[in-house]
């Protein structure tokens, strides 16, 4: 997503009457899947990213939020949701191992391997598992992250990633409107991740019995970090030169009204504010957002959620100072911020598909040129793990993997070796900073 855009307002007014969809499941020829990991020795995998003991399971479900408000034509519409949810599952397994089959930003369609257990039984277990909500960015889909949704479903967890209706790939034509799912996308973000957590704890469906229903955890990457934020209370502050800046927009009585819709708070929430004290950790991965001001900076203060920001030294989309900010403003006892080193913003998405590497709008949707991918997500994997174990199920030894100073490079000023930080084996945690309060 380009960091700067405008929507004139003639266009802004064209869109909310257009309604592009792609049909990739009727639409694209049969796909083999192909291996993105090759294999990677246990030695040299940082400790926390080493798979756990669960065999995994995956469904595909649908939840349905009725009556949902679209701000900018002051019309309601149900908003449904397609989850990709991973659980652990029972051992030994007849059901196929998962693909996961999609389309890139320019609709070329592919087909990843995965190590879950499509419709595979959920583990026969008395134990509840926490849930964690993991939200794409802009544009995405719901199994970019699908290396966090088998790790963590592989330690205990149930995962649901969602697609964000208005903001996958399939919904929007990056080449002649690329902004068309935008403002859905500015107002439904932290919506849908609360919205997710509410249905999946309260409605009927075949983790009902198994999901803990006082323990969550949230990830967001991009635009779904620019939700992550809100939905622990760093509320939203729209004014009027951001909403200009943004949407075209600059008749002072619109502006007032697009303030007032998009200035919330903690999923939606306009007077008086509460977090759900059911996210017990949250992960913000190169969240948007910033870099315009969205945040209020006194309500970023009173964030008190255990959060980590995982950034790119040189985001140039959603601004590494602006996510340092962030970092800063955040006052709350457990804060984290890790930093990669000379990358820039693509730091979640799962390694490159064969056909991605033909179209640079492709290409750049999942490559970092100074990083090896499934390294990046070998440690994004392992600080998951270690932010939910610490912090959702209380494990002491995971919160040592987040007790780390500067930086990770084992040399020291006068050039001496030193040791590698907690969990990583020695000369493989290079290129990485942390901070924490």
């Amino acid at each position: 997503m380009s960091t700067f855009f405008k929507w004139r307002t003639s266009t802004l007014a064209l869109s909310l009457c257009t309604v592009f969809s792609l049909n990739i499941h009727a639409s694209e020829a049969v796909v083999e899947p192909e291996q993105v990991y090759p294999f990677m020795s246990p030695e040299l995998t940082p400790a926390q990213a080493l798979t756990g003991k669960h065999t995994v399971g995956v469904r595909t479900m649908d939840i349905t939020n009725p009556n949902q408000l679209n701000p900018l034509t002051g019309k309601t519409a149900d908003r449904t949701l397609t989850l990709e949810l991973w659980y652990p599952a029972q051992d030994a397994p007849t059901q196929a191992l998962a693909h996961y089959d999609n389309v890139t930003r320019l609709h070329h369609p592919f087909s990843v391997q995965g190590t879950a257990y499509r419709d595979a039984p959920v583990l026969d277990s008395k134990e509840k598992m926490p849930l964690v909500v993991v939200s794409h960015g802009y544009t995405g889909y719901r199994t970019l992250m699908f290396y966090l949704g088998e790790h963590l479903a592989s330690h205990g967890y149930i995962v649901a990633a969602i697609d964000h209706t208005d903001s996958v790939n399939a919904d929007v034509d990056m080449i002649n409107a690329p902004f068309t799912g935008f403002p859905s996308t500015l107002f439904n973000r932290s919506r849908d991740q609360q919205f997710t957590l509410n249905q999946l704890t309260s409605g009927k469906h075949f983790l009902s019995a198994h999901i803990d229903q006082e323990r969550a955890g949230l990830i967001g990457y991009s635009m779904g970090g620019y939700g992550a934020v809100n939905t622990v209370g760093g509320c939203y502050d729209f004014k009027a030169p951001s909403i200009s800046a943004l949407t075209g927009v600059t008749d002072a009585q619109q502006i007032e009204v697009i303030a007032r819709a998009f200035n919330s708070c903690a999923g939606g929430q306009y007077e008086n504010p509460k977090v759900d004290p059911r996210w017990r950790a949250a992960i913000a991965i190169a969240p948007w957002g910033n870099q315009h001001s969205l945040f209020n900076r006194d309500a970023m203060s009173k964030i008190t959620t255990p959060l980590l920001y995982m950034a790119g030294e040189f985001d140039d989309v959603s601004h590494y100072p602006s996510i340092q900010q962030l970092f800063a403003d955040t006052q709350g006892e457990h804060t984290y911020m890790l930093t990669y080193r000379n990358a820039r913003h693509t730091i979640a998405s799962h390694p490159i598909p064969s056909v991605a590497r033909e179209q640079e709008k492709d290409f750049g949707h999942y490559m970092e040129f100074t990083w090896n991918t499934q390294w990046l997500n070998a440690i994004n994997k392992h600080f998951a793990l270690s932010m939910m174990d610490c912090h959702i199920k209380g494990e002491n030894k995971a919160c040592e993997f987040l007790d780390l100073e500067g930086d990770s490079h084992q040399w020291g000023d006068l050039g001496e070796k030193i040791e590698p930080w907690v969990g990583f084996p020695s000369r493989y945690s290079n290129g990485m900073s942390w901070d924490h309060k």
